[in-house]
């Protein structure tokens, strides 16, 4: 069935893959996706209202059901709302006309007089007073709603909503005509929780802590739920397990650095005390490991069901490995450390670049997630480049599901990368992979490493005029980050 999605107007690119996501969760697909048929198509049917831009927050999605709808707008973070649609009209004769035209099977269970309803006035690219809102409700007589109205708790949720059009230039995608529409609400994202999580009343912060609208987003990508354990290669301060406990997922994380997964600020304010502070269920283990080395025994396969990180790339923070400079030069010799140093020895460490980093870690998904289960990580791409795929790290382990960009500057950007393992790990595909690695790193991530990304992404864009007011305006101001 066909209902209307309507999604908060931010993070554009991050939407449909969270829905379809979610989808794909709660059993939109009929079931987890078969190893056998790893390439079935595990896509929703979208189409846009009529005369709507593709960044309209308004689309209609086909699910197989009320429940599933439900499921995923409740759990969303970026859908405002999905609703059983009545009508739609470009004026409200045609709306009226549409909504008395929908079926009576399908309005009156809603209408009964033991029910309780509320309707809510909503509007896109405009403002509407209170006295307009109450006009348009006063409109909507022709629906035989006998039941009693409860603007706190009722039965049923119904909402009109307007939008504008392009006549007024407020920044917004184009809309070539105004558009009504009037459902039933079937979920909602519940927003509340991003300021429950938000960092700045976090107990224990770092550098690299990822925001938590962002972790909500990664956390639903890789389908974390009950019963699932996920792992985080660089768990820092824990900000991405926070949001997968959150939603009921067993965790597990590790760092390189020591001091932040021992250590902390102190024993009321580190990783675990992030944990106590939400009530959530305290990670399975933290570790002190290196994603170049992995600490996991020969012959262990499949323990994970999802992998969600941000490898560090060099903006926020750059990438360390086991080892030291002299050490992996062969300047200096492997060393053992003195018994009486081995509690507080902090090992040395040596540059790790973003191609290594990566391919350890698709290396590492491989072989320790389970058949069906999802890698989601950040990349960062050049967006000047027109092929920004070829830019994406491939193992034949794996299937792209979902790309999603995030802009960092106007030159580069990040993009959350959502993969599923299609195939066991067997030591002809870590040869093939590691080929396509070689290939990649030369080809392809050279643009990266030889660059300074830190300051690309920093330093401000400048015009030819060197006006960097200008440079902003000429922006379009409802993408990336201007929302």
């Amino acid at each position: 069935m066909w209902y209307l999605c309507v999604f908060y107007h931010r993070l554009l690119d991050y939407r449909k893959p969270e829905v379809e996501s979610l989808a794909d969760l709660f059993g939109a697909f009929g079931g987890k996706q078969s190893p056998d048929f790893p390439n079935q198509n595990r896509v929703l049917e979208w189409r846009l209202p009529e005369k709507h831009h593709p960044d309209s927050p308004f689309h209609f999605v086909n699910l197989p059901s009320e429940d599933v709808a439900r499921n995923i707008a409740n759990r969303s973070i970026l859908v405002k709302g999905i609703y059983e649609l009545w009508g739609e009209g470009s004026s409200y004769e045609e709306l009226e006309e549409a909504v008395k035209s929908y079926p009576d099977e399908r309005k009156l269970p809603y209408l009964v007089p033991e029910s309780t309803f509320k309707i809510t006035v909503d509007t896109f690219g405009k403002v509407m007073s209170l006295q307009e809102q109450n006009e348009r409700i006063a409109g909507l007589s022709y629906i035989p709603f006998q039941g009693r109205v409860n603007l706190k708790n009722p039965d049923h949720n119904f909402w009109l909503m307007e939008t504008d059009d392009s006549a007024t230039n407020n920044g917004l995608p184009p809309i070539v005509q105004r558009r009504i529409f009037f459902g039933r609400e079937i979920g909602g994202a519940d927003r509340k929780l991003l300021p429950t999580y938000q960092l700045k009343s976090r107990n224990y912060l770092g550098p690299t802590a990822m925001d938590a609208e962002m972790a909500f987003l990664m956390a639903n990508q890789a389908h974390a739920a009950p019963g699932k354990l996920v792992y985080d290669p660089f768990v820092g301060t824990g900000s991405i397990l926070v949001s997968a406990a959150h939603f009921g997922a067993m965790t597990m994380g590790a760092d390189i650095d020591i001091r932040v997964v021992r250590y902390g600020r102190g024993p009321d304010c580190n990783v675990w005390s992030n944990f106590k502070q939400y009530g959530l269920p305290m990670p399975i283990g933290l570790l002190r490991a290196d994603n170049n080395l992995p600490p996991w025994r020969p012959g262990l396969k499949e323990m994970f069901d999802a992998i969600i990180c941000d490898p560090p790339y060099g903006v926020r923070a750059g990438g360390r490995k086991s080892g030291g400079r002299k050490l992996l030069k062969g300047v200096k010799g492997p060393y053992t450390v003195p018994d009486d140093k081995r509690t507080d020895h902090i090992p040395s460490t040596a540059p790790y670049s973003l191609a290594e980093c990566v391919h350890d870690l698709l290396d590492l998904a491989a072989k320790m997630l389970v058949m069906g289960g999802r890698l989601v990580f950040f990349y960062p791409v050049l967006r000047e480049d027109d092929s920004v795929e070829d830019h994406f790290p491939e193992h034949p382990c794996f299937k792209l599901l979902a790309t999603s960009e995030q802009i960092l500057s106007s030159r580069y950007s990040r993009v959350l990368l959502t993969m599923v393992k299609t195939s066991p790990y067997t030591e002809e595909l870590a040869l093939a992979a590691r080929i396509k690695h070689l290939d990649f790193k030369e080809n392809h991530a050279k643009w990266l490493e030889d660059g300074n990304l830190h300051s690309s992404v920093f330093s401000p864009a400048e015009n030819e005029s060197g006006d960097s007011k200008v440079s902003k305006e000429l922006k379009p101001k409802y993408r990336g980050k201007y929302v």
